[in-house]
């Protein structure tokens, strides 16, 4: 009989963990103060610039850009080019760049158009043939990047011009496709009524607090350094707060004439952007996949030497961009009710590198969340829309939008150099 026995302990009982390290509401803010001053910022500068933005173009144009009607249609406009961003997310994370998503959503648009329109197929199946026609895309891409070695950038400048192509061989050089769906139509342009938008405010709120309580005692019973139960209030209370004036803002009436007709709820293409967000959210940062996409993006020769197969994680990054590409192309569709030679080109493609970067995602890799690609989207949209109620040409549009742009992109490259200096990189 061995000592332990003797002394009646059984031998498969776990050590106790020592308690585990709490951070209360003032060591959480310098934590992260400590953290910013180290070079990791994240959507920090594009936090507060949309705050500078939205105060100066309210005080500019109080009338107009403050209105529910024009708020509304700011998250409207801006759907399309967040959700390609979200979507490069995962590209710009591996330290690549996806130059054809713009025309692949454009393609997978057109493909919609031919199941939907031209052939009178159910509208699911022109969205599964569209969503089918990303991933094989996104596919062709990632095996051309992972397995021959040239340069994303070459790779997809090429499907660029091949999709362009493609595209006008699909409609025709000035052709349109129309989408007749009304399924398809009113992702765009109808809103949820007053209590289901209210349904799903509530829904979202709890679901946060419980997903964030849990993974918070799952760090205590770690004994892993995990933040105070006040401190994950004031998160769940100001998320609660700003999502419940946005919610109550889109409930009010917005229509000039409502004797007419009646404009107000939450619109549908913002439950399709969220539901997107949490699975993108998800993926990254619950699964194992997720964490070798970090880890390929940090450094892909010590992913490779860990085991890590560096050269699928990539093929699945340009797969999951693609189709998230596809996605957005159902909503380009859906927002002007057809396709055309120039869906998914011009300044689309542009504006989604953009909001990514500008959201914080990192062109070096490693360092960005899809909710990032959200926050730039914004940030591009309402500098547009702004502008825009300012009477200024496309001109001064564009060279603001590019001094945001380049601003964001040297704030990424500065933090990253002092993050090397304090040793955080």
């Amino acid at each position: 009989m061995s000592q332990t026995a003797v002394r009646g302990e059984s031998p498969e009982t776990p050590p106790e963990l020592p308690p585990a390290p709490q951070l209360s509401l003032g060591d959480s803010a310098r934590e992260y103060v400590s953290r910013v001053r180290g070079g990791d910022v994240g959507p920090l500068p594009a936090i507060l610039g949309l705050i500078v933005l939205l105060v100066v173009f309210s005080a500019m144009r109080p009338d107009t850009f403050t209105n529910s009607f024009n708020f509304a249609n700011l998250l409207i406009q801006s759907a399309p080019v967040i959700v390609i961003a979200m979507g490069l997310v995962f590209v710009l994370l591996i330290g690549e760049i996806d130059l054809s998503a713009g025309y692949t959503a454009g393609v997978a648009g057109a493909i919609l158009g031919v199941v939907a329109t031209r052939n009178g197929q159910p509208w699911w199946l022109g969205v599964i043939a569209c969503l089918a026609m990303g991933a094989v895309i996104g596919g062709f891409i990632g095996l051309l990047v992972s397995r021959s070695g040239i340069p994303s950038f070459v790779v997809t400048l090429a499907a660029f011009l091949g999709l362009q192509g493609l595209l006008l061989q699909i409609i025709g050089e000035g052709g349109t496709i129309r989408i007749e769906s009304d399924t398809v139509l009113a992702i765009m342009s109808k809103n949820l009524p007053i209590w289901l938008g209210w349904t799903l405010y509530v829904v979202l709120i709890v679901g946060y607090a419980a997903i964030t309580y849990r993974a918070m005692s799952t760090r205590r019973s770690r004994g892993l350094v995990t933040q105070t139960q006040s401190v994950w209030a004031v998160k769940v209370g100001g998320l609660a707060v700003l999502l419940g004036l946005c919610t109550y803002y889109l409930s009010e009436e917005r229509s000039r004439n409502p004797a007419v007709t009646s404009i107000k709820g939450v619109p549908i293409v913002i439950p399709v952007v969220l539901v997107l967000l949490i699975v993108l959210t998800l993926l990254l940062s619950r699964t194992v996949f997720g964490r070798h996409v970090y880890a390929v993006g940090g450094n892909a020769e010590a992913a490779r030497r860990a085991g890590i197969n560096v050269e699928r994680i990539k093929l699945l990054c340009f797969v999951i961009c693609s189709t998230v590409a596809a996605i957005a192309g159902v909503l380009l569709a859906s927002r002007v009710n057809s396709v055309t030679p120039s869906t998914g080109g011009g300044e689309t493609l542009l504006y989604a590198v953009g909001a990514a970067v500008i959201g914080g995602t990192s062109l070096f890799g490693g360092k960005g969340r899809p909710a990032d690609a959200v926050i730039g989207g914004l940030v591009v949209a309402v500098v547009a829309n702004g502008m825009g109620l300012l009477n200024q040409p496309a001109a001064v549009v564009y060279m603001v939008t590019g001094g945001v742009l380049l601003l964001a992109a040297g704030v990424d490259a500065l933090s990253r150099r002092r993050a090397a200096a304090s040793g955080r990189a």
